[in-house]
């Protein structure tokens, strides 16, 4: 049976619903840390070093289809819950236009600029070619990296999630076979997981163009509208907080890298990338689940169904915290396997990289948590409490405990910073749903 954005879920219902985005989730991540596994083991520790250096980078440019995905779902969402389908057609319209040109302006600016960014980001003389190579390609296929992200969010609105699964299956599977190929097989290097990254984004962000192009029996359609400055104003307004999310995540990750050179050179920043790439598959798990969620939690409050909001965020709280439990538990269990993984070459490194693992593995206790409440605000169109909640937990929090617990521990400050700043944004986010709960009745 067909599930629809307007039903009652049950947890049973919810697990179906939010299953697709979970998967799909996965799988992005997945064939992003493939780039690594390939670019680690095949072209060494220098280019791994390197990847993993220019990476916030481009998750800053690609998270504006994030900002533009969640946003413009809520807002499309809301409308849909209100009966008016016609103009939720027009607004989901205007977002891909936006996408668009938004993402060719910053493809031209990210090939341009790819050297200067990475000088101002550390690379070192042996790390800047790789740097510049595997940032320009990337780069140059921004629009089609953030049509992925948006359409992953706006397939759950039309209520065609296995379709968004079975595209990002697609897209990973791509970019697993072209690793293997341009960088395993012909030796490539970085510019051969750039390219593979690239063709695969094309896969994940121009089908679904082409699903919304055509007559379909989905939610939405692509059809002929102008550009409005209130829409889109108020949906990248709304979603800015998925923005700074990506925002502050990527400065972070400059932090954590200028720190890790700084006590421990190019092994630390290896290390890092290490836990980075295994952190976006976890961390897939709840990013999955709130994409999934999210238009429902729209949808009833623009219907005005309070109850329904009540019932998403008590079972929400409860499946987050439940995996949290266990996601924990894999991460500090699998840390040594893992760590063998991408650099199991360098035992110096492994044993650097195993242990950092294991005390960075505790952050994925209320990460999920953290994750739903910021999402849950975006989905009630309160952009402000999310991005607040967004900015708070990753720019402020993380970058203050990065910066000041190794005073005190040493380098495993570094690794326990995200766990202490997965704390304070949990207090954070308990107190903004107290107060707010009047205000929607949830």
């Amino acid at each position: 049976m067909k599930i629809q954005l307007s039903d009652h879920f049950t947890y049973s219902k919810l697990f179906r619903f939010t299953l697709p985005s979970i998967v799909m989730m996965i799988f992005t991540s997945i064939y992003g840390v493939v780039d690594g596994f390939f670019v680690s083991n095949f072209a060494g520790k220098t280019a791994f070093a390197a990847v993993n250096l220019v990476m916030p980078f481009m998750m800053i440019l690609g998270g504006m289809g994030f900002m533009i995905g969640t946003g413009g779902t809520a807002l499309v969402s809301k409308v849909l819950g209100e009966g008016d389908r016609d103009k939720a057609n027009r607004y989901f319209s205007m977002m891909i236009w936006l996408t668009l040109l938004f993402g060719g302006a910053l493809s031209v600016g990210g090939v341009v600029f790819m050297r200067p960014v990475a000088a101002f980001l550390g690379a070192t003389p042996e790390m800047m070619a790789d740097c510049v190579v595997y940032g320009r390609i990337t780069a140059a296929f921004t629009a089609s990296f953030m049509l992925q992200n948006v359409f992953q969010s706006f397939l759950i609105a039309a209520e065609k999630p296995k379709l968004g699964l079975a595209v990002t299956v697609s897209a990973g599977v791509t970019n697993m076979a072209l690793d293997a190929a341009f960088v395993g097989a012909l030796r490539w290097g970085t510019a051969g997981a750039a390219l593979a990254t690239g063709l695969s984004q094309c896969v994940g962000g121009l089908l679904p163009l082409i699903y919304f192009l055509r007559p379909n029996r989905s939610l939405l359609r692509f059809v002929r509208t102008r550009l409005a400055a209130r829409p889109l104003l108020r949906a990248c307004g709304n979603g800015a907080s998925e923005l700074m999310s990506n925002l502050s995540s990527s400065i972070v990750s400059v932090i954590y890298n200028f720190q890790l050179l700084r006590y421990l050179g190019e092994d630390g920043v290896s290390a890092y990338g290490v836990l980075m790439y295994v952190q976006f598959i976890f961390i897939a798990v709840y990013i999955g689940y709130s994409i999934g969620s999210a238009p429902v939690v729209s949808y009833h409050y623009g219907a005005g169904h309070s109850a329904e909001l009540k019932n998403m965020l008590k079972k929400s709280a409860l499946l987050t915290t439940a995996s949290g439990l266990v996601l924990t538990a894999l991460a500090y269990g699998l840390s040594g396997p893992l760590a063998r993984l991408f650099v199991g070459y360098d035992a110096e490194l492994l044993a650097l990289t195993d242990h950092a693992f294991r005390l960075f593995s505790f952050s994925f206790l209320l990460a999920g948590f953290n994750i739903f409440a910021s999402s849950f605000f975006t989905a009630l169109n309160n952009g402000v409490v999310s991005a607040v909640i967004s900015f708070l937990r990753t720019l402020v929090f993380q970058t203050s405990s990065v910066l000041l617990l190794p005073v005190v521990l040493g380098v495993d400050g570094i690794w326990w910073a995200i766990t202490v700043a997965e704390l304070c944004a949990f207090l954070l986010s308990v107190g903004f749903l107290a107060a707010n709960w009047k205000k929607y009745q949830y």
